[in-house]
């Protein structure tokens, strides 16, 4: 029977993995993802979990694991964080193009210099375009429920990508929720055997990740493109068949408090939530005032973001990380991108803040909806501002 158990929510991670029957994790600890890793050594040393656990000498290894070990038919698991996500950063690539479903939950935290161990989107940003289905969690449920979504996404024959899982960093991996742990046989209701339709086999040898001259590399890029894209109709199938089990439904762009709002303010991750906070207090007071959450960062939800904000005047979105020389943050630029062209389209304003951990609160959302309204009733054509800092 499902159990509601107050539980850090990385250790929740790792009871997913537990009741997804992984076969291989390989991982290297770094704040603030350890304890997620940490508690899945304990599962197997344990024999709680019947997996191959590999303690690796950095992240490069531990991804560059992940490759061979999903490459031969295992269903594969790791965590990283911050600059361990940099430092595998070039091997992302190569899981993606080779079509293997690694499962990786990323807790989002700041780059260096200088050295910061907390929570922003730095890492993430620099990591878009690897070619994963990338997912936002707000809270513990969600990320418990994803990371079971997603070696279903990630395993299905018509997708075969890798997914990332990101969870922010401390505001969410090292808080303490309610969560609603589901049992084994639930989930293999939910999650049938992993079956890779072409594992490496001595007996059958092919070639995989081999060298592509300039006369067929953009087509190889293409059917990249072509694929993870395709992929959203299967994400959208995973999600609803999750919920029509287990009751929590989840989508690309949630919306909340959208009613006739003409300012829609967009946030992605657990600051999301704290923004709701702000939108209620300014809804009482009769402000025309709503949020969506970005749920689904690739692929890019373009329809359901369009629909999501037909109705709004202007759209303020919240980056935890700035385009340093650019027009602010990442997910503004694509925000505006996605928009473009349409006949009727709110004015985009961005604002950069949370960065390195710190905190917005209910009120701090309250300033960025009240500047961002000033700035669009004033016609200025400025495009982001950095939020909170001390000049």
């Amino acid at each position: 029977m499902t159990q509601r158990v107050g539980i850090e929510v990385s250790r929740s991670i790792a009871i997913a993995v537990k009741l997804a029957n992984v076969d291989v994790v390989s991982a290297y600890p770094i704040t603030p993802q350890t304890h997620i890793v940490e508690d899945i050594s304990e599962l197997v040393a344990n024999g709680e979990l019947d997996a191959s656990y590999i303690p690796v000498e950095s992240e490069h290894s531990a991804m560059s694991a992940c490759l061979g070990a999903s490459a031969v038919g295992a269903r594969t698991f790791t965590a990283t964080a911050g600059q361990g996500l940099e430092l595998m950063h070039e091997v992302l690539y190569v899981a993606s193009f080779m079509r293997l479903p690694i499962v990786m939950a990323v807790a989002d935290r700041a780059l260096s210099a200088p050295i910061s161990i907390w929570g922003d989107h730095s890492d993430v940003m620099a990591v878009r375009d690897t070619g994963w289905i990338q997912i936002f969690a707000a809270n513990g449920q969600e990320t418990f429920d994803n990371v079971l979504c997603a070696f279903r996404i990630a395993e299905d024959r018509r997708v075969l990508l890798p997914v990332m899982i990101h969870l922010d960093g401390f505001q969410l991996t090292h808080v303490i929720e309610p969560i609603y742990i589901l049992e084994s046989s639930e989930v293999d209701k939910f999650l049938p055997p992993h079956e890779y339709p072409l594992p490496l086999d001595p007996d059958r040898p092919i070639t995989m990740g081999g060298l592509a001259p300039p006369n067929i590399y953009t087509e190889t890029k293409k059917a990249q493109q072509v694929n993870l894209t395709a992929a959203k109709e299967v994400i959208l199938q995973a999600w609803k068949e999750f919920g029509d089990i287990f009751g929590r439904y989840y989508s690309p762009v949630e919306s909340y408090r959208c009613e006739g709002a003409k300012v829609i303010l967009l946030a992605m991750g657990s600051f999301s939530e704290t923004a709701m906070s702000a939108v209620d207090s300014m809804r009482e007071e009769g402000k025309e005032v709503g949020l969506i959450k970005l749920c689904l960062w690739r692929p890019f939800p373009f329809a359901e973001l369009r629909q999501a904000v037909k109705d709004a005047d202007t759209l303020l979105v919240l980056d935890r990380a700035l385009s340093f020389g650019g027009p602010g943050g990442p997910v503004a630029s694509e925000i505006r991108s996605a928009l473009y062209g349409l006949d009727k389209r709110p004015k985009v304003i961005g604002f950069v803040g949370g960065l390195g951990g710190r905190v917005i609160s209910p009120s701090g959302f309250r300033e960025i909806i009240n500047r961002g309204i000033e700035i669009s009733q004033a016609g200025s054509e400025q495009e982001f501002e950095m939020f909170g800092v001390r000049e």
